[in-house]
């Protein structure tokens, strides 16, 4: 079959040819019919509506070129070719055949439904070749996306009647193209190994099995750019550049030589640093506090945005909707210094026109909206733009959330877009583990965080260990009656074995109303109402007599609150900021027990450095009776997570002659804390922590020669081990008290694991 040049090229022949034999346009005669020969699905007429020539038009080449260029554009034929007989255009096509059906083979690594996706061709759609070659370098493009630079794809045809075709793509996947070395040229401040360890792409090793960043990957690599250029330039050097970064497939095509050239530069210090503020009524001393770096400090970029962000957010909660804060850098080469000016100038007045939103697919749009600080019509606010970011993304409905504003239909108006990338929020999982205070443990829970895309949750489980055996159910609305009111309940059923520590088990039953809203931003508070019957069963013949006396069944009505102000950056893995807590419950509103039990707790988190946190906890309470004793059921434990070096319910008032706990009235317990890295690559999740902890329990109703009650403070150091490994999350503890009474249970090592599948 002759290429499309060719065949124009014979075209344009025919044509000249016409012209020679004919002495000029108007010698060559007019067109008297206009024939279509070769058509099998098209209809002639058809063709003829593409063509620049009708029948009484005269035989002028640039028209018949125009024609024959615009058959060949329409992609419905595989050749074109024009002649003349007499009077008459004959013109000539080979129809393109139809897609009958199509097929891949040979994809393990991709499913179909997603090759299918990727590919332009369809059933019942025109092949042309074109089409296929664009289409193979699509499968080639996301195979090299998944690593696998060695894969190929061979197009077969399968002829069948009627010019129908089969089209198989037949796909040999190829080992993945892992990453072989990765070298850098021109670094000296800093080594080889530690620029490895900024970029995300990384070098194959065994232990990166569950990994990917061993495959190359051209936009990694493009993003590990920028990860240099962000390192030094938050440690000081302005200058800084990548200069290349060239990937080499070695001959065998299993893998890559990544080298990365880097022009350094000198480090720079911050010179002199001023905030200039141009609003009304705005002294510029306000906003010095949030430039958290001085004169002589290295220069990083990362703080001169962070003290951006913090002066903006400042501004907003003092009522400056509109700011524009630019830094002005005066950059000193000769003297290694950057000076910086913040001009703080009151900009444009922008309001909100509207809020869009798109990528929910199940989540109701509702959901979403009640989590914005900034409705339409309100004057934008970046702060409070910010804090609806934040809020959307603790949803975690979401696998991305991006949230970001561009300008409306008018200068003094903005639209807010919320781009989002739903992820799976059932879950259906068995749980196994184990712990030394639980001992073998099994899980089963089934859990929806947004059940019908309304945010609801609800949650059913079941817990089996050597200790304790649990069935519970949980529903909460997060915006009852449509107001920021959450509302919930709670079911349970409780089995607990306490015959190693205290020679009793106990049953426990209930169910629980709760009601929570915030009071401010930071600040939230929950009532709680639990009614619940317990019952001391299985009492050892010798066990301590306070134990005997608590034997038998009671029930409880309880009403409870929390207020807990939260100032973390992160909830579940906080670096910076604070918590304070404080809960009361009060029994007797019914019920056979009548008690009053407050309780305080607070925590601050500091970053030292970079993975390194330090951390310091502190929590107490108390248990009053009201006109009776406080049953053993009520009182407080102390010791294995809560006081690590000593047993659970290692310390506190016991029996001497049985060695039974007895629990307490009143305990405080205080940590303190740091996280540190172990120096392993960081594919490893493995951190180091080491702590001091310290703690007491006391004061019991009861009174007796046999009982020991005594509020000495307990106090333990050690070190740990937290893993994240695909058998779920590990904690390993070795603590040894170091100030404790004798008859005190402590525990050297403590060991946690556990897994869902």
């Amino acid at each position: 079959m002759l290429s499309t040049g060719l065949r124009r090229s014979a075209a344009w022949m025919l044509v000249l040819l016409a012209l020679l034999l004919g002495g000029g346009a108007r010698a060559q005669g007019t067109i008297s019919e206009i024939r279509v020969d070769g058509v099998q699905r098209i209809d002639p007429e058809t063709v003829r509506s593409y063509l620049a020539v009708r029948a009484g038009d005269p035989f002028d080449p640039d028209r018949l070129d125009r024609s024959l260029k615009t058959l060949f554009a329409t992609g419905l034929f595989a050749d074109v070719a024009f002649r003349r007989e007499g009077p008459v255009l004959v013109v000539n096509v080979v129809e393109n055949p139809i897609i009958n059906r199509m097929a891949f083979e040979g994809n393990k690594r991709i499913d179909t439904e997603a090759l299918t996706q990727e590919v332009s061709l369809r059933p019942r759609v025109v092949y042309t070749r074109t089409k296929v070659q664009n289409d193979v370098k699509r499968i080639l493009d996301l195979y090299r996306r998944k690593g696998r630079f060695a894969a190929t794809v061979e197009p077969k045809i399968i002829q069948l009647p009627q010019n129908r075709v089969d089209l198989v793509y037949e796909i040999e996947e190829g080992e993945v193209t892992g990453v072989r070395r990765i070298s850098f040229v021109g670094n000296k401040r800093y080594g080889d190994s530690t620029l490895r360890g900024i970029i995300q792409t990384k070098e194959s090793a065994w232990y990166r099995i569950l990994s990917s960043d061993d495959n190359y990957d051209p936009d990694r690599v493009s993003f590990d750019r920028e990860l240099l250029r962000r390192h030094y330039l938050n440690n000081g050097y302005a200058d800084f550049r990548v200069v290349s970064a060239v990937a080499e497939l070695v001959p065998e095509r299993t893998g890559f030589f990544i080298t990365f050239t880097v022009e350094e530069g000198e480090r720079y210090k911050f010179g002199a640093v001023k905030v200039n503020a141009a609003l009304k009524n705005l002294d510029p001393e306000t906003l010095r506090s949030d430039v958290q770096f001085s004169e002589g400090d290295w220069y990083s970029g990362e703080k001169v945005d962070e003290a951006i962000q913090r002066m903006t957010v400042r501004l907003g909660n003092l009522g400056y909707a509109f700011v524009d804060i630019q830094p002005v850098v005066d950059r000193r080469r000769e003297d290694r210094v950057v000076n910086l000016a913040f001009e703080v100038k009151e900009g444009p007045k922008v309001y909100v026109e509207r809020i869009d939103i798109s990528g929910n697919v199940r989540t109701i749009d509702k959901v979403i909206r009640r989590e914005f600080r900034l409705v339409e019509g309100d004057a934008f606010n970046a702060a409070r733009l910010q804090r609806s970011r934040q809020r959307i993304q603790g949803l975690a409905f979401f696998k991305k959330a991006e949230v970001t504003n561009v300008a409306g239909s008018a200068p003094d108006k903005t639209v807010i877009k919320v781009e989002v990338e739903e992820k799976s929020t059932g879950e259906i999982s068995f749980g196994a583990g184990f712990s030394t205070s639980e001992s073998v443990l099994g899980q089963v829970e089934l859990k929806e965080r947004n059940l019908l895309g309304r945010g609801q949750e609800i949650r059913i489980a079941g817990i089996l260990s050597g200790r304790r055996q649990q069935v519970d159910f949980s529903f909460t609305e997060p915006y009852f009656l449509d107001r920021d009111v959450s509302a919930g309940f709670d079911a349970f059923h409780i089995i607990r074995n306490n015959q190693r520590d205290s020679s009793y088990d106990d049953r426990r039953t209930g169910l629980g109303l709760r009601f929570g809203y915030q009071l401010s931003e930071a600040l939230r508070q929950t009532l709680r109402y639990t009614i619940s019957d317990v019952e001391i069963v299985n009492v050892k013949s010798t066990a301590s007599r306070f134990i005997k006396e608590s034997a038998g069944q009671r029930s409880t009505s309880l009403i409870g609150q929390d207020l807990f102000y939260d100032r973390r950056d992160n909830r579940v893995e906080p670096t910076e900021g604070y918590f304070a807590k404080f809960s009361s419950d009060l029994a007797g509103v019914g019920g056979d027990t009548r008690f009053i039990r407050p309780s305080v707790g607070a925590g601050w988190y500091y970053s030292v450095a970079a993975d390194y946190v330090l951390s310091v906890h502190g929590q107490a309470g108390m248990v009053y009776g009201i006109g009776d004793d406080v049953s053993i059921q009520d009182r407080y434990v102390i010791g294995g997570p809560s006081l690590r070096g000593f047993r659970t319910s290692g310390i506190g008032p016991r029996d001497i002659l049985t060695g039974d706990s007895l629990g307490g009235n009143k305990y405080y317990t205080a940590t303190t804390e740091i996280t540190f890295p172990l120096g392993l690559p960081k594919d490893i999740p493995v951190l180091g922590r080491a702590f001091v902890e310290a703690g007491s329990l006391w004061d019991i109703d009861e009174t007796g020669a046999e009982i020991r009650d005594v509020n000495s403070i307990r106090a333990s150091a050690g070190f740990g081990l937290s893993v994240n490994s695909p058998i779920g999350p590990i904690r390993i503890d070795l603590a040894r008290p170091f100030s404790k009474e004798t008859f005190d249970k402590t525990e050297l090592l403590r060991i946690s694991f556990g897994t869902r599948f």
